[in-house]
């Protein structure tokens, strides 16, 4: 190799492989996003991260990575040759070459050394700003018409979201730009170092034919061959490590639900029944585990037997021309690097297969869940109409999945500062109700016009409190900085909670911290800091005594006499706060009277 011509050859490389490379990239993603599955799976999940429309710089950033892509090869090759040279050099004894590969190694190592940082960098950026991308998205599209509630209405069904947004997201980005980089590196590699050992290989005899430049026709049969087996081997990853991730999951949100409940569970002394839930659940993903643990003992055991043998394979046959001296040590070393590039090239379908098999289990998990969270914002929801005051609802009728009827044709009006009492047994629909009011029950017909958004409020039996201070869990859902400190006290005093003021700037998870009782109390006080048009309760006292529940429903008539009261109770003690009774049956009857 001319080393004083190499900058200007290997500059020259780069640009003609850096054009061909582009438009063969951008043709194969486009064939695979159209051809495979998988390709749709990817392209609906993420194709528009790299729309131009949106911005440019995902595209320059895949642009600039496979540049860096295609610098390392020619790194690799001009590597090889410098092996080349110093290796003779020592064979020869040539001080002057020895000294001088020395110093062409210390420019080339800190050039190498520049192109692994920056390309590094280049990377990491380029997974940090499509991660935070596509982690928005589907958080957004997770949230924006309450897909995350409808979700369980729709098919296909969806389990575990929470690792399907947290890890499964960060795997798809980094196992894309692992195996999309790693393709490229691994043919341009195979294509540059395939040359070079057509020009280092010799023919060979078997049995009786002479085979020209058999070096590489070898190589190429023995990783061909070899990678054949090695899917057939590996095969059964893809599916044990999808249900790896979903029993994993499954056995992570029982942990998770074992917390939330522990005061219930601690109280029905139900330890022993736990125990054998999680021990199954745990047993199913011990079960996948020793599956995938043999079968990626047979697929490790058999690639690390074939990359060992790659290791002399290059000297056994260039052995016999080194000897004979018709080459030289160089040679035999620029061989055999050329030989492991082209093997670890070849190699890369072999040895990737189990990463490509998570990698198809984390798209079929994601499409999954953007098929559900599309079908759930698909979802007929009932038609909610927009009124300043009151409720009105005409001829409602609201049923169960399986299509029977829960409440039929039910017709009523509530002015400003009225109050109905829902009342009726187990299973005749109250709550169900108020979810079609909310507008979250998607089984339901006729028509309902009431406040819209924060001037409408839901208190269940059992308030949801979001981690934070103790003033985000008062203003909520407005934000705390709207709620005036003074005020606060005022509230928390007002609900008998009092004791808690000066905690307002204390921030923890408060539904571990409050009782039931005072979860309910606080959640009063979230209706006296917002001062909705209308309050639907679920329920909302079942943890306090009658003496509190008549003062926090005083409070409310009182403090808010415009506002629209609905509840759903059984204690008889409600009924002096409300004006009307809606009574409702198990047939899908019902009657509205007094309360």
């Amino acid at each position: 190799m001319n080393w004083n011509q190499e900058l200007l050859n290997s500059a020259i490389w780069v640009a003609k492989a850096y054009a061909i490379t582009l438009v063969v990239f951008v043709a194969v993603m486009a064939l695979l996003a159209r051809a495979t599955v998988w390709g749709r799976q990817f392209w609906s999940l993420t194709g528009a991260y790299f729309s131009p429309r949106r911005s440019w710089r995902p595209l320059g950033g895949v642009a600039l990575m496979l540049l860096f892509v295609l610098f390392t090869v020619r790194m690799n090759v001009v590597f090889s040759y410098w092996y080349n040279d110093f290796y003779s050099a020592l064979q020869a004894l040539d001080q002057k070459g020895f000294w001088f590969g020395m110093q062409l190694f210390g420019i080339l190592a800190t050039i190498h050394v520049v192109r692994a940082v920056l390309s590094s960098y280049i990377r990491g950026a380029f997974t940090i700003h499509w991660r935070q991308w596509l982690n928005d998205r589907t958080v957004g599209e997770w949230l924006q018409g309450q897909s995350y509630y409808l979700g369980r209405f729709a098919e296909p069904a969806v389990d575990n979201p929470d690792q399907r947004i947290q890890q499964d997201v960060t795997t798809l980005v980094t196992t894309t730009l692992a195996l999309s980089m790693g393709l490229v590196g691994a043919v341009v590699s195979m294509y540059e170092f395939t040359g070079i050992l057509w020009n280092l290989s010799a023919p060979m005899t078997v049995a009786g034919t002479e085979i020209p430049r058999a070096m590489v026709f070898l190589v190429y049969l023995y990783v061909i061959g070899a990678s054949v087996f090695a899917f057939w081997i590996g095969r059964p990853l893809i599916g044990l490590n999808f249900m790896n991730e979903k029993l994993t999951a499954n056995y992570r949100y029982l942990l998770v639900r074992l917390r939330e409940y522990g005061e219930s569970i601690a109280l029905y002394r139900g330890e022993a029944v736990e125990r054998r839930g999680l021990l199954a659940s745990f047993a199913a993903v011990i079960g996948n585990a020793w599956d995938t643990l043999w079968r990626t003992l047979k697929f490790d055991g058999y690639n690390l037997t074939i990359s060992q043998i790659a290791v002399v394979f290059p000297f056994i046959i260039q052995a016999p021309r080194l000897f004979a001296g018709t080459i030289k040590l160089g040679d035999v070393m620029q061989t055999s690097q050329a030989f492991g590039q082209v093997e670890e090239a070849l190699s890369f379908f072999r040895t990737s297969y189990d990463s490509f098999a998570g990698y198809r289990a984390v798209l079929e998990r994601l499409s999954g869940f953007e098929q559900n969270v599309r079908a759930s914002s698909r979802l007929a929801l009932p038609a909610l109409a927009e009124q300043a005051q009151g409720l009105t609802i005409e001829h409602l009728t609201v049923r169960r999945p399986d299509g029977q009827v829960l409440t039929a044709d039910l017709s009523l009006a509530l002015p400003a500062g009225s109050a109905l009492l829902i009342r009726g047994p187990s299973g005749s629909g109250k709550t169900t109700l108020l979810r079609t009011l909310a507008g979250l029950w998607p089984f339901s017909d006729g028509q309902a016009a009431r406040p819209q958004g924060s001037a409408c409020l839901f208190l269940s039996q059992r308030p949801y409190l979001p981690i934070g201070t103790l003033a985000e869990a008062l203003a909520y859902p407005a934000e705390a900085a709207s709620l005036d400190p003074a005020r606060a006290v005022q509230i928390l005093e007002q609900v008998q909670l009092g004791h808690l003021a000066r905690q307002l700037d204390l921030a923890q998870d408060w539904s571990q911290v409050l009782s039931p009782g005072e979860q309910q109390r606080l959640a009063f006080g979230r209706v006296l800091a917002n001062r909705p048009a209308i309050v639907f309760l679920d329920e909302a006292t079942s943890a306090t005594d009658t003496g509190l529940e008549h003062g926090l429903y005083r409070l409310l008539r009182s403090g808010l006499p415009q506002t629209v009261l609905v509840s759903v109770g059984h204690r008889e003690t409600l009924a002096a706060f409300h004006d009307q009774a809606l009574t409702l049956a198990r047939d899908g009857s019902w009657q509205l009277g007094a309360p």
